[in-house]
């Protein structure tokens, strides 16, 4: 379990003030000068030594992708865009970190920022987002107050300009390319890649889109050290992480914990244990809807890092745990994210425009066991004709909830289909 010594959101909940001044208490803004004065290289080499992970759901390592950006520029100009879109359900860690530590994640901007050569950054925050990007703007504004932006931020010798993006309330702009677009005022629909942000990102122009918390967390990893954070957690998944826990559990919260903590062991020490007891456990999604569920078999010994649930055939995501008991209607569940990814595919591609759609009248029809036990197998054929051939991951986000259910829980659905079909032979027989 994560010591208090190690907690880098130690704000996380609001209870010691959001003001700059509160912020500079706790540490930030701490000798911000004398990290910009080690130069590009040793930022960028500090953030590779240390581990850390994309935290916004990918898990590519932060310091490689820093290190993508030109070290020289072209004439163009160099942009940091950071993803504040959060719009994958059971995910609730990035707008507590704009509420409540907003200064984290403003110094991070200006730190990863100057590493990357960028001038200008843009926050591109969810549109249903209101009050976080009040909270957010306040900050920044504070922030130009105490000339800890804009010119000579900082007293760094490093201009930066600092902008919030109110978006209008589209998951596929959680995808970097779709967020670009939509910044830069068109429809949020992914870009073809190559070429990638790093070469030609918003306005054409090398760009670097990251996480709320990839971003956040920089400044405190640069001033205690790489060594210090990738000695928490485990091999090539190492720091700390937030974790959304919501569903059947007594005390749903977002917490900071250790990488690869037992998923058995952050339930129930930090909220209260499963509804009923870990024995009524039925499923966890373990990284917002958009990766495979779990049987509670599997969660029983599971770690919560990227490797392990790799190797069960899930993913870490963005580490928000849904937690579904017994209750459940676990078919009925996975109908209702195939409704929300049917909603938000932008449609650009035939097998997400179409797929998503055609899934979501099978589920619906599994729901209610008015399907054939053949149309299982022929459900599972279409995620496979959705994964991998889309532009984005909105195609793999919307096929693997499905998967997942099929894989584990193939017996609840026939069990169903029978069920249904039992009850209308003996309709037909009273008739």
């Amino acid at each position: 379990m994560l010591q208090d010594k190690d907690r880098i959101f130690t704000n996380l909940y609001g209870l010691d003030g959001c003001t700059l001044a509160d912020a500079q208490r706790r540490g930030d803004w701490s000798g911000t000068k004398d990290l910009i004065g080690k130069g590009k290289d040793w930022i960028i080499s500090e953030m590779k030594e240390s581990g850390l992970r994309g935290r916004g759901g990918a898990g590519f390592p932060t310091g490689l992708k820093w290190s993508f950006m030109p070290k020289e520029s072209d004439g163009r100009p160099h942009y940091l865009v950071v993803n504040a879109d959060e719009s994958e359900p059971g995910t609730c860690k990035d707008r507590e970190i704009m509420r409540h530590d907003p200064q984290k994640l403003i110094e991070g901007c200006l730190i990863a920022a100057f590493a990357m050569g960028a001038n200008a950054g843009y926050i591109y925050i969810r549109g249903e987002f209101i009050r976080e990007r009040e909270a957010l703007q306040a900050a920044i504004d504070e922030a130009y107050a105490a000339g800890l932006l804009g010119k000579n931020a900082a007293d760094s010798g490093w201009d930066f300009e600092l902008y919030v993006h109110h978006g209008a309330g589209a998951y596929i702009c959680g995808e970097e390319t779709a967020l670009l677009e939509s910044l830069e005022g068109k429809k949020g629909m992914p870009r073809l890649k190559p070429p990638f942000p790093a070469n030609a990102g918003l306005y054409g122009a090398p760009t670097t889109v990251n996480n709320v918390e990839s971003i956040a967390v920089a400044p405190t990893i640069l001033r205690r050290g790489a060594s210090w954070f990738s000695g928490l957690g485990r091999p090539n998944n190492a720091g700390t992480k937030l974790f959304s826990i919501s569903g059947h559990v007594n005390n749903p919260c977002n917490v900071e914990e250790e990488m690869g903590i037992p998923l058995r062991e952050l339930i129930d020490k930090h909220c209260g244990g499963v509804r009923g007891g870990w024995d009524n456990l039925l499923a966890v999604i373990p990284g917002g809807s958009s990766v495979p569920m779990l049987p509670k078999s599997v969660c029983d010994t599971i770690l919560m890092d990227f490797d392990s649930l790799k190797e069960v055939g899930s993913g870490l995501g963005t580490a928000a745990v849904i937690v579904m008991d017994k209750s459940t209607d676990i078919i009925k569940a996975i109908a209702r994210l195939s409704a929300f990814y049917k909603h938000e595919s932008c449609g650009q591609c035939t097998p997400c425009r179409e797929g998503t759609g055609w899934m979501w009248r099978v589920m619906e029809r599994l729901a209610k066991g008015e399907a054939e036990v053949e149309e299982i197998d022929m459900l599972l054929d279409v995620t496979k004709r959705i994964e991998g051939h889309t532009i984005c991951a909105l195609g793999d986000a919307a096929a693997w909830p499905v998967q997942g259910l099929i894989k584990h829980f193939r017996p609840v659905i026939e069990e169903r289909i029978a069920a249904q079909k039992a009850g209308r032979l003996i309709q037909v027989a009273a008739e």
